[in-house]
C-alpha cells in the first residue's frame, strides 16, 4: 500500500482540519485521481519544557579529602561520601555552570571550561555542528501571505522554507509553501542572519510540489547549497534536516534514510490537486514548516526536499500534527529537473502515458479506467498507451521492472522520468501477463 501523507505546508495563525482533496478530471494528462480522504483534526504537540538534563557545561572536582578519622567510624564516613557523590550525580553539570558563573572563592577553582580560551570553538569537518554551521547561512524562512480577502484586505500568512539555488538568487522550496501568495499575495525571505529579502514566484508546478522563488534586490555573496546525487542514497545513510517547525527558524535535526521510492500522494490543504512523488523517506523530525527545506547528507550536500508528513491521526492529508519519524522528501534530482525547467520557462512539463487509471484500487495493480473524465475515452486516441496496444481494464502490475501496487505508486514512478523516455509495462490481460515498450507523453502546465 502506498504511504499517503500530509504536507506541512505552514503555520497559519489559526489551523484547522483541511478539506477533502480533489482533483479535476484533466489533471494529469488523463491519469485522474480522485478525492483524497480528508485530513484528521488538527493537533498541535504541546512544548512544555522540564527541567534538568545533561547540560554539562563544566566538570566538577571532588573536594580535598578530609582529615583521616579514628578507624571505628570508616563505615560512616564511606556512607556519607557514596550519599554526597549521589547528590553530585543528579544536578549533573548544572552546580558545576552555576558554581563557576559564580567564581566561589576556595582553596582552589572548582570547576574547568571547556571554553576558557577566546574565540568559537572548531568542529571537526563532517559532525553534524559543522555541516549545520555551513548550511544555515543558505536557508531561508519564507513567509507568505495571501492577497486578502477583498473586504478586509487582510490575507492569511504561513511559514514555509527555502534554500539558496544558484548565485542569481533563486530559491527553491515546495509549491505547497507558496501557493497561497503566488496570485496577488506577498512572499519575503529571511536569511539565518535576520536579514530579509522581497521574493517573487519564478514558476511552481503543483503535480511535483516544486517552486522556485528570486529575490529581489538579492544581496552579493550568495552561497548556493551544493546537490547530492539522490539515486546514490542509501538506506540507513545519516540525514540532516533544516527547517522552520512551528515558526522556529533555523531548526536543525537528525536522521537517516528509513526508505526509498516511497510513493506519497499530498494535498496542500487547499482543496486543490495532488502532488505526487517516489520519496525518500526520513526519521528526522519534520513538523508543519519544515517544507521547502534541504535534507542534506553527512556531507552537507541536499539530496531533498523536505515536503510531506504521515500524520498519526485517523486517514490523510493535511494536518498540524508533528513529527511521528515519518517524513518524505522529494529527491534532489527530480527536483533539481523541475526548478531548471522553471527557471527556463516558468512552466512545468509532466510525463504522461495517456490512459485514465483508477486511483481508488490498492495491492492489485493500477487499473486502466473504463472511461476518462467526461465520458472520454480512458485511452487517450494517439497516445502513448494507445500506440502500445494498451486497453480499458488493463491492470498494470510493474514499471521499469518495479511493483505498481495502485495508481498513486503509477504516477509517482512515471514523473521521476522524462518525456521521451522509453519504458516497459508489465500489466494483466484477461489474468494473462504481458509487457510492453512504451514512450512516455508529455504534457505542459498544471492546467
Amino acid at each position: 500500500m502506498p504511504a499517503t501523507a500530509a504536507g506541512p505546508h505552514g503555520h497559519p495563525p489559526q489551523p484547522g482540519p483541511a478539506p477533502a482533496l480533489a482533483t479535476p478530471p484533466a489533471a494529469y494528462g488523463g491519469q485522474t485521481p480522485p478525492p483524497w480522504p480528508p485530513s484528521p483534526p488538527t493537533t498541535l504537540p504541546s512544548y512544555g519544557g522540564g527541567g534538568g538534563g545533561d547540560h554539562t557545561w563544566g566538570a566538577q572536582f571532588p573536594p580535598p579529602p578530609p582529615p583521616a578519622l579514628p578507624r571505628r567510624r570508616a563505615g560512616g564516613l564511606v556512607a556519607a561520601v557514596l550519599a554526597a557523590a549521589l547528590v553530585a550525580g543528579g544536578v549533573g553539570g548544572g552546580i558545576g555552570y552555576w558554581a563557576a558563573e559564580r567564581n566561589d572563592s576556595g582553596a582552589g577553582p572548582t570547576t574547568v571550561s571547556a571554553a576558557d580560551s577566546p574565540g568559537e570553538l572548531q568542529r571537526d569537518p563532517g559532525t553534524v555542528a559543522a555541516v549545520a554551521n555551513k548550511a544555515l547561512p543558505s536557508v531561508v524562512t519564507i513567509e507568505a501571505k495571501s492577497g486578502g480577502d477583498g473586504f478586509t484586505g487582510q490575507g492569511e500568512g504561513g511559514t514555509g522554507t527555502g534554500f539558496v539555488y544558484d548565485k542569481q538568487g533563486h530559491i527553491l522550496t515546495n509549491n505547497h509553501v507558496v501557493a497561497s501568495a503566488a496570485d496577488g499575495g506577498t512572499l519575503s525571505a529571511t536569511f539565518s542572519d535576520g536579514k530579509s529579502y522581497d521574493a517573487e514566484v519564478v514558476g511552481r508546478a503543483q503535480g511535483y510540489d516544486v517552486a522556485v522563488l528570486k529575490l529581489k534586490n538579492a544581496p552579493a555573496g550568495l552561497k548556493p547549497l551544493p546537490l547530492g546525487d539522490s539515486d546514490n542514497v542509501a538506506v540507513g545513510d545519516s540525514t540532516i534536516a533544516i527547517g522552520a517547525p512551528f515558526g522556529l527558524s533555523n531548526t536543525v535535526t537528525t536522521g537517516i534514510i528509513s526508505a526509498k521510492n516511497r510513493p506519497v500522494a499530498s494535498g496542500d490543504g487547499t482543496g486543490g490537486r495532488n502532488s505526487y512523488m517516489s520519496a525518500l523517506q526520513t526519521d528526522a523530525s519534520i513538523n508543519p514548516g519544515n517544507s521547502g527545506g534541504p535534507l542534506l547528507d553527512a556531507r552537507g550536500a541536499v539530496i531533498g526536499i523536505n515536503s510531506a508528513i504521515q500524520s498519526s491521526g485517523n486517514g490523510f492529508g493535511q494536518s498540524q500534527a508533528g513529527s511521528i519519524g515519518l517524513g518524505f522528501a522529494i529527491p534532489i534530482n527530480q527536483a533539481k529537473t523541475v526548478a531548471q525547467q522553471l527557471i527556463k520557462t516558468g512552466e512545468p512539463v509532466y510525463a504522461v502515458i495517456g490512459a485514465t487509471v483508477d486511483m481508488t484500487g490498492r495491492d492489485s495493480g493500477a487499473r486502466i479506467a473504463d472511461r476518462g473524465a467526461g465520458g472520454t475515452p480512458a485511452v487517450s486516441p494517439d497516445g502513448p498507451a494507445a500506440k502500445a496496444g494498451l486497453k480499458a481494464g488493463d491492470v498494470i502490475t510493474k514499471f521499469d521492472g518495479k511493483p505498481v501496487d495502485s495508481g498513486p505508486t503509477l504516477i509517482s514512478e512515471i514523473w521521476t522520468h522524462q518525456p521521451g523516455d522509453q519504458v516497459t509495462l508489465t500489466y494483466e490481460r484477461d489474468g494473462k501477463e504481458r509487457q510492453v515498450t512504451l514512450t512516455l507523453g508529455e504534457r505542459k502546465g498544471d492546467s
